[in-house]
């Protein structure tokens, strides 16, 4: 008995100094000593207690309301006129307000209406003798108002003006022999029945008010600086193409600074610039007294994710000048409304923006750049503010740099990491290296399961009638779209860890390797995006960059190593990060939201903001969510969000989810009294048809058919749109013309109309045995539209509208949109015709005419204000009599 006993091996658990020495089981004992004293109070058992998952959860949701929402929507002290003494040099709030309340007496201003073309230029007039009379004798001031007539193509129409107007003013140093100018523009015009105070009156406002300071300060400027005031941007862009293209200062305007509008209110955003010219940015970033910029913006409008154009592409496109692209885009819920008044707008907005424009106008005006613009192309930048409180920006090519630098940290950083886990649990390196594949792979499939869970949701809103639930109440994204997004975040690794238990290796260490796997991920996509020359991948960068900082201080205080404490530098350093992505995003959702009630009917909108939710959600909640599975019950916890969901969907349902309200959140259709005549191949009127063309706005057409007159009988157009050229509509520009389809015609009584569209042949020439030239002649109101289809094998090969849509192929039927100013003179145009023999006996051509009386209220019979009036109150319906007529030749 006693050899036997010799003979057992004792184990003895002594525990040293040396870690690779100690027994794993002892190893994982001893780092859960930290579980005391006040830990007890957080912690049981390597896992914080249940309890504490809604302050957790509660902590990130505290930190957007108290933090990032108030930075967004921070606005300056204004300035008032009784101020002006003490600060002589300043914008002054007060003065801008009066400008625009001056403007706004005068009505919508739609181009051809007396107000635009009248109406205004009295306006300017009046203010350029006030100006002549203060300014300093240093500085010297002219004006000119520009009548032009020209054209260019706007996407997928010709777009031709004739007789539109511009104001424009000169402010130059006295004896300046500079040829090089600052150009700021902004536009006067309206939409039809829109007051136009926040689109784009309050930035004409600004305008003047900055010119009013810089006049009658004894601040110099090096190059003169001219003021645009631009009269048919709404047609869109017009008289921005008619300076440019035809001013006599064009030519020496080397740099822009353009100011537009898709809200009412609110803060100015920078959201292009340049482009290839960086140097903007510098001297926008020395001279900004309000930052408010972002890459993210530029890239998405440029893309044209934004529903929206700038006069700032027609500078870029036409006259090849670099710029600034800066607008207001809060309040988005009256742009283009008659609710676009003066009134909702702060007098913070006129002195934010109004301290921006005039301190940039001075940067920009003595820039040594603005000499020769074209010696400083030197790429494109990437930019962003702070929090408001400071503006980042660096070349594309730092850019890139500094997104390769941050990755290969951040997967050396991982690795070494992974090492260490390996080291402390006693597993080979290899093995946490495989067990690591595994969890990239459980991530990958959570990020996919999470983003669809939440266009599943987009989907089954829409079937079930509520689409848009949120468009008032915001908040209500939380719940429908977020929080089965972090559901599907957690719930995928949950069931993972279950299924995977290591008494090796602790949850501690699972967490943390599954936040590793995040960020790889995040590192493949930024090296994606950065060799696709997606700018934007900066926003993934700045969450790799803070995360592996916060992985380095776990690493070098060994924090890592301990079941909850490595959580403390993973929150400190995960709060830049998440109110910066919260800020930004805040900002977004406040702009978009607005912008999907003009989306059109056949978008879902419910499917847009949840990919924004997806990808706000992936940089705000994706090193944050996975850490419930650090809780007790932490399937619970997770599941909870779907019962979150499930209560906000009830919620929707109810009246608080009903999208619209009256006068603040209006749903928009536009609607036009029209008459429709056909003719067939002898000119003898064939079908006859009036009543209501409606085109709505959103997706939700289906909540006025209850309330309108008639509703009940409305048609669609599918069949109009397989028989007659572009549906027989009268079609009013490029947006409506890609949105017919979903166009809603009701029978009604005929409207009454003057100066009706009329075209006539003035010449019917043979050029060739296969070649003929007609000569027409079109009259009627100043905003016609002309739908041209060739038939029977004859091909346009020539005419006198922009050869654009000839040289390029494009597919007929042609659209060419036409409004004229000041003068109303008939458009006279031609067009030629080829055919591969030379039997003329056919018909060639089938020409449409649309005719639009946008700005004539006393055209609008009594039927069709009864009609409007039948509309519910939350309904902002841009109305007008029009008329659609055909011909064939």
């Amino acid at each position: 008995m006693y050899l036997v006993q010799r003979r057992i091996r004792r184990r003895v658990n002594t525990p040293t100094a040396d870690p690779h020495t100690t027994d794993p089981l002892l190893r994982q004992t001893r780092s859960t000593g930290d579980e005391v004293g006040c830990k007890k109070f957080f912690v049981t058992q390597n896992k914080i207690k249940w309890q504490w998952a809604p302050a957790f959860l509660g902590f990130w949701v505290l930190l957007y309301w108290s933090i990032s929402v108030p930075a967004f929507h921070r606005l300056p002290e204004p300035l008032s006129i009784k101020d002006e003494t003490k600060y002589p040099d300043r914008f002054i709030a007060e003065r801008a307000e009066i400008n625009l309340q001056n403007l706004i007496e005068l009505g919508p201003r739609v181009v051809g209406s007396a107000a635009n073309e009248q109406g205004v230029v009295k306006y300017f007039m009046s203010k350029m003798q006030k100006l002549r009379s203060e300014v300093l004798s240093t500085y010297e001031i002219e004006a000119d108002v520009q009548v032009a007539s020209g054209s260019y193509v706007h996407w997928e129409m010709v777009n031709m003006y004739q007789s539109i107007q511009n104001f424009v003013i000169k402010v130059s140093p006295k004896g300046t022999n500079s040829t090089s100018y600052l150009l700021v523009n902004s536009h006067y015009d309206s939409v039809p029945g829109g007051p136009g105070a926040g689109d784009d009156g309050t930035m004409v406002a600004i305008m003047l008010e900055t010119l009013r300071v810089l006049i009658k300060s004894k601040q110099p400027l090096r190059h003169p600086v001219v003021f645009l005031f631009n009269g048919a941007e709404e047609n869109p862009l017009q008289a921005s193409h008619a300076f440019i293209t035809q001013h006599k200062w064009a030519k020496n305007c080397k740099a822009l600074i353009n100011l537009d509008s898709a809200g009412s209110g609110g803060r100015e955003i920078l959201f292009q610039s340049g482009p290839n010219h960086p140097w903007l940015m510098k001297h926008y970033r020395r001279a900004i007294v309000h930052p408010y910029a972002s890459t993210v913006a530029e890239e998405m409008f440029q893309r044209h994710f934004i529903p929206s154009d700038t006069d700032f592409r027609i500078f870029r496109d036409h006259g090849r000048v670099p710029g600034l692209d800066m607008a207001h885009q809060y309040n988005g819920y009256v742009y283009h409304t008659r609710y676009d008044r003066p009134e909702i707008i702060p007098r913070g907005t006129f002195q934010n923006t109004g301290d921006n424009v005039l301190a940039l106008v001075r940067e920009i005006a003595n820039a040594p750049e603005l000499d020769d613009t074209s010696k400083y192309s030197e790429g494109h930048t990437i930019f962003f503010d702070v929090m408001g409180m400071f503006l980042v920006f660096y070349s594309e090519t730092e850019g890139t740099i500094l997104n390769v630098i941050v990755s290969i940290s951040a997967i050396i950083t991982c690795l070494y990491s992974f090492k260490m886990m390996a080291n402390t649990t006693g597993l080979k390196f290899h093995k946490v290296l495989k067990r690591s594949i595994y969890t990239l792979g459980v991530q990958a499939v959570a990020v996919i399961f999470a983003a669809a869970l939440c266009f599943l949701m987009g989907v089954m809103m829409d079937v079930m009638h509520m689409p848009m639930s949120w468009f008032t109440n915001s908040w209500l994204i939380f719940g429908l779209y977020f929080c089965p997004l972090f559901f599907g975040f957690a719930i995928i690794p949950a069931l993972y860890f279950n299924m995977s238990k290591d008494d090796r290796f602790p949850i501690g260490f699972s967490v943390q390797l599954l936040l590793h796997c995040h960020c790889l991920v995040l590192v493949f996509l930024t090296l994606l995006m950065t060799v696709c020359k997606i700018r934007s991948a900066f926003m993934l960068m700045l969450a790799i960059l803070f995360y592996t900082t916060g992985l380095i201080v776990n690493l070098v205080t060994k924090l890592h190593n301990r079941p909850t404490s490595w959580l403390i530098p993973h929150m400190i350093f995960g709060i830049p990060p998440f109110l910066f992505y919260s800020y930004l995003s805040h900002g977004f959702f406040v702009t978009f939201i607005p912008m999907t009630g003009r989306f059109g009917a056949s978008v879902n909108p419910d499917l847009i903001i949840c990919a924004f939710t997806v990808g706000v959600g992936i940089l705000t909640g994706g090193f944050m969510i996975p850490v419930l599975n650090l809780f007790k019950k932490s399937k619970t916890i997770i599941s909870s969000l779907l019962v979150v969901t499930l209560i906000f969907v009830i919620v929707a349902a109810t009246h608080i989810g009903f999208p619209y309200r009256s006068e603040t959140n209006v749903q928009r259709f536009s609607v036009l009294h029209t008459k429709r005549v056909f003719r067939d191949p002898n000119n003898a009127v064939r079908r006859v048809e009036t009543g209501y063309f409606i085109m709505p706005q959103d997706r939700r057409t289906y909540s006025v058919k209850n309330k309108v007159i008639n509703m009940t009988l409305a048609e669609t157009i599918e069949a109009d749109c397989q028989r007659e050229m572009l549906c027989g509509l009268p079609l009013y520009n490029h947006r409506w013309h890609k949105a017919r389809a979903s166009s809603v015609w009701i029978p009604g009584p005929e409207p009454t109309f003057d100066n009706m569209p009329h075209i006539k042949i003035k010449a019917k020439n043979q050029i060739s045995k296969t070649k003929i030239r007609y000569e027409f002649e079109l009259s009627g109101p100043d905003h016609m539209a002309l739908f041209i289809k060739p038939l029977n094998d004859a091909d346009i090969v020539n005419w006198s509208f922009h050869y654009t849509p000839l040289r390029m192929n494009w597919k007929p039927p042609y659209f060419i949109y036409f409004s004229y100013g000041v003068d109303g003179t008939p458009l006279n145009f031609w067009i030629e015709f080829e055919r591969p023999s030379a039997d003329w006996s056919k018909l060639i051509l089938e020409i449409g005419v649309s005719g639009h009386w946008n700005h004539h209220e006393y055209m609008l019979t009594k039927d069709f204000k009864k009609f409007l009036s039948s509309f519910p109150k939350y309904v902002d319906a841009t109305a007008w009599p029009a008329s659609y007529e055909t011909w064939q030749f």
